[in-house]
């Protein structure tokens, strides 16, 4: 998988991807993230990629040129299966948006950041509109960070053992369980003991009910 990013300030995406499983995934030749800067696609003197809103207001818009100039210039170089933006306003991210884009090719996401991209951006140039949860900020960059890194995880062969990522949370519309680890008593505190029984069957039941209790305490809506 390929992912290349747009953004006015690249230097924000310096460190997530030498880190932990995107490292990983990048040494296994698993996955290539690339970081472009917006600046580059300018051709004004001062490398302004940003403009006063048409019909005033406060706040600045990322003007139309120098996007349609980066993505452009990333197709004529191989095809993408996504072009997605990352605003407040996209479809919010969940598992099953992540899982599907694992199984793509390649991926572009442009960062948005003032007030926005110049709407005949959205309307033309790209494929899909994502979201990280209902609140804004300074620009999408750690968003993209994050889209990533759930991208990523889960493609086969990033994390050694695969059943693990295929456990976690939302996977199956439901929280995960407690875990825990040794000691098996610590401080009076106990591990349950039907995790130590090495009862497998029992274990996996013991898992999911305590899911299940999880997810209807803190998020009923998975279960909708």
């Amino acid at each position: 998988m390929r992912i290349d990013i747009i953004t006015c300030l690249p230097g924000l995406l310096v460190g997530p991807f030498d880190q932990s499983i995107l490292k990983i995934a990048k040494e296994k030749g698993l996955a290539e993230v690339n970081v472009h800067d917006l600046r580059i696609y300018t051709n004004n003197k001062h490398k302004n990629v940003d403009d006063y809103a048409y019909g005033g207001g406060a706040g600045m818009v990322l003007t139309i040129e120098p996007i349609d100039r980066a993505i452009s210039h990333l197709k004529s170089e191989r095809d993408y299966d996504e072009v997605i933006y990352m605003t407040p306003d996209g479809k919010k991210l969940n598992q099953n948006t992540s899982n599907e884009l694992s199984l793509k090719g390649n991926i572009i996401i442009l960062c948005g950041h003032y007030k926005g991209v110049d709407q005949r951006v959205r309307d033309h140039l790209i494929t899909r509109e994502i979201s990280i949860g209902d609140y804004v900020l300074s620009g999408g960059e750690l968003a993209a960070a994050v889209l990533a890194d759930s991208i990523i995880r889960i493609i086969p062969g990033v994390i050694n053992n695969e059943s693990s990522a295929l456990t976690d949370s939302f996977q199956d519309n439901l929280l995960a369980p407690p875990v825990y680890s040794r000691p098996a008593e610590y401080k009076g505190w106990k591990v349950p003991e039907i995790l130590t029984s090495g009862h497998e069957k029992k274990i996996e039941d013991w898992r999911f009910n305590k899911a299940l209790e999880h997810t209807k305490k803190n998020r009923p809506d998975l279960l909708d």
